[in-house]
This record gives C-alpha cells, structure tokens and sequence, in this order.
C-alpha cells in the first residue's frame, strides 16, 4: 500500500508531519509578549482555523461561494464579539486582539479571515470613533452576533490610488441630501447590509468638501451588486453599486462635508487604520501557513536520498521566510497596541501595511519553489497562498501609496503628486 501523502487526490491535503512547528511553548518568544487572555483567544482561533476553515478553504476557492459556513463557525466559537465595545455586545478587548484572531484564521482560509474582519477590525470602529450617541446607539447593536454586516465604499472607477479625486456626490435635497455616483471594490459589499460611503459637495475637489454617509439596507435608487471576478480571495467578493439619488436623511450623515476644510479627506485616510492592521495581520497569517507547510514538507521529503531539510540552499530559504514572518508580526503587533479606543497611528499602521504586504509575497512565492511542481499544482493549497496573498499588497493602499506616506511622515514634508501648480494655471495643486 502505497501511504505517499502526495498520491491522495483529495483537495485539502495538508502537510501531516509537523502540523503544527508553532506549538512547541506558547510562552516563548513573540508570544509571551501577550496577556493570558490574548493567548487563550489566540489559541480557540487555531483551533478554529485548523478544524473549521481548513478543510473547506479550496471549497470557497474554486466556487466563490460566500464562506457562511465559517463566518457561522467564528461566530459559535465566541470570537466574533471580542473587539466591540461592551455596551454594544461585545467584549471589549483591543484592536490586537482582533488581528490575532485575523491571523489565524488566515494560516488556514484567506477568504474566512476576511469575511471576519469587518466584524472585528472593520468600519464600525468609524462609527464608533465618529459617529454621535444616536448612531452609535442605531449601528453597532448586531455586529457581536453577526446579524450586522458592514463594508466601506472608498473607491471608484476612476478614484482609486488617488482616493480624493472620487466623483460621488451628495446632493441637497430639503433637509438631507440626494446620493448620486459609482462606487467600486467594495469588499464584501454583495453581502454587507451597512455600508459607509465616501462622497463630496457639487463642486468640490480634491481633499475639499468630502463626506461620508451610511447606507442601511438596498434603498431605492440603489442598483444590484455588480461583481468583479478576481484572481485570489475568491470566496469574498468585490463588487460595485450605482446610487441613483438615494435618499440620505440628516441623521444619516456619518462625516458633515465642508467645502472649505480637508477634515473629510484626513479621516478617509486615517479611518482606514484599524482595518490596515488587520490587513498586515492577515498577510503575516498567510505567510505563517506558507512556512508552516514549507517545514513540514523540508522534513517529510527527500531527494537523493536525504530529507530536503538537510540542503542548506533550502535552509536559507525557509530561514529568511522565518525571519520575515516574524517582522512582519512585530510590526502589526506594535500599530494595534498603539490604536488605544481610536485609529491606530499612521507611520506604525503605514510600515506594518507595507512591509507585510511586500513579505507575503515574497514567503508564498519561497513555498511554491521549496514545493516543486507541487506548488504549482492546484491539488496543494501554495499556489491558491499565493494568489490570495497577491491581492493583499493592493486593497487597503498600494505599496506605492504607502511609501509616498511614510517617506511624508519620515521626512515631515507633503509632497502632493498631483500636476505641479506651475501647469495648472495657478490653481493650487490640491484643487487641481
């Protein structure tokens, strides 16, 4: 009989030697640096990933289905609550708490760990930090228990990277306003019932005159979900909607615009942390579960008869990947503990986005080249890392746009990339 786990044809094979290379002492090294509680939430999440969301992760791969199934099991294991405030559900634990949990998750199914995140580090916390007491008392009941689904619509056609040039206007009507526009790369706005949407005056541009409103529910003048099929994190997917004149109440205005202040555009920028954090942490949980595989396949493979763990090539290899691995979570780990009750700080939350977004990329490629053929393969789960992991170094902020603010806030200077004032017939670089 022939016991090769390479030979099995099933579609969730993981690597059975040495599942687990992490679980020698939770107490040493990066770890210890957690409260008892932090490594007790930290551990049900493993726990979780491996038994729940690991074998049907190339289920929500190849179908694109929502992952229900493991929104359902965070939820029943009591994870899903643990970043929201108390008096809103939740427990109450801090913004690393819910990366730690993203993390996790991560190792196992991308698309599991990102249909977590709003719950834990998603657009609520703008509501929380923004919103008034009627707000916060009408938008956060239902998060804890997964009822309230929320998403964020930044983005547009041609509103991406440059994030201030979004066109969506918010129209006066009586005493509200009139929603008009399309906003793009929504992530999880097929499922989301509780969208935040960035829009502006007529007549406004650039970082002058924009606001947010907060859409419940699919209200008239609001179009179907037109959805994007992409090449990785397929389970939770990217969509668009056109809003026709949308009714906006007072009440309803998340971010008042004001044509004569940039105090809308900062928040846009800044309001976007927590959910960075989450980002770098799913990267680092991404790229934990490409080594961890990498190990276990070092030990349990050989060629020329010798395990592949003895070719110091390889050694160097999966050395670097660990090394990477662990920066990347020193890193995140820093931004959230920084966050306190509001957003994260920018230069902590930019470098952790940047480095892990970059680092992943780099870990999952490394697996599919210690894998072999195998990596390549689609009966192994590296080259499904890689492509989810791709994606992750666009959404939240490009790798570019993080290094023009981090250059900023090193250098203390903002140099503005649009065309310079010399060509624009006087009109200051921001308006242009």
């Amino acid at each position: 009989m022939n016991t090769d786990p390479y030979l099995d044809s099933r579609l969730d094979v993981w690597e059975p030697v040495d599942p687990d290379p992490r679980s020698a002492d939770p107490t040493v090294g990066s770890w210890s640096e957690l409260t008892e509680q932090e490594r007790a939430i930290r551990t049900l999440a493993r726990e979780v990933a491996d038994t729940e969301l690991r074998p049907w992760a190339q289920h929500w791969d190849e179908t694109e289905e929502f992952p229900r199934r493991s929104l359902d099991a965070v939820r029943e294991a009591g994870l899903l609550d643990v970043t929201l405030p108390t008096e809103y559900g939740g427990r109450g634990m801090g913004l690393l708490t819910g990366c730690l949990v993203v993390e996790e998750l991560a190792t196992a199914c991308l698309s599991s760990a990102m249909a977590v995140q709003p719950f834990l580090n998603g657009p609520w916390r703008a509501v929380y930090v923004l919103g008034d007491a009627d707000q916060r008392r009408r938008w956060l009941p239902g998060i804890a228990t997964g009822e309230r689904h929320y998403a964020i619509a930044m983005s547009e056609p041609g509103a991406g990277t440059a994030g201030t040039d979004l066109r969506a206007e918010m129209v006066a009507d009586g005493d509200g306003y009139r929603l008009h526009g399309l906003k793009s790369w929504i992530t999880g706005g097929r499922e989301a019932d509780t969208i935040i949407v960035f829009c502006r005056l007529p007549g406004t541009v650039g970082p002058y005159g924009i606001g947010a409103v907060v859409i419940e529910g699919r209200p008239e003048g609001m179009s179907e979900p037109m959805v994007d099929p992409k090449m990785g994190i397929r389970g939770v997917a990217e969509c668009a909607y056109r809003f026709d004149g949308v009714r906006i109440e007072p009440r309803d205005v998340l971010i008042a615009p004001d044509p004569e202040s940039k105090r809308g555009a900062e928040i846009l920028v800044n309001q976007f942390n927590p959910e960075r954090c989450g980002n770098s942490a799913m990267c680092t949980g991404l790229a934990q579960g490409a080594l961890d595989a990498s190990i276990a396949h070092l030990k349990a493979r050989r060629q020329f008869d010798r395990p592949l763990a003895d070719f110091q090539g390889l050694q160097w290899k999966v050395a670097d990947m660990a090394l990477d691995v662990d920066l990347a979570r020193m890193l995140t780990w820093r931004a959230a503990r920084a966050a306190g009750d509001g957003f994260p700080p920018q230069r902590e939350t930019v470098m952790a986005k940047l480095f892990s977004s970059e680092m992943v990329q780099r870990v999952t490629n490394d697996a599919i080249q210690i894998h072999g053929a195998r990596g390549y393969s689609r009966r192994w789960p590296l080259e499904r890392l890689f492509r989810d992991g791709r994606g992750l170094s666009i959404g939240g902020g490009t790798a570019e746009v993080m290094r023009n603010l981090l250059a900023g806030l090193v250098l203390d200077r903002r140099t503005s990339q649009r065309v310079p004032v010399s060509t624009t017939n006087g009109v200051r670089p921001e308006q242009a």
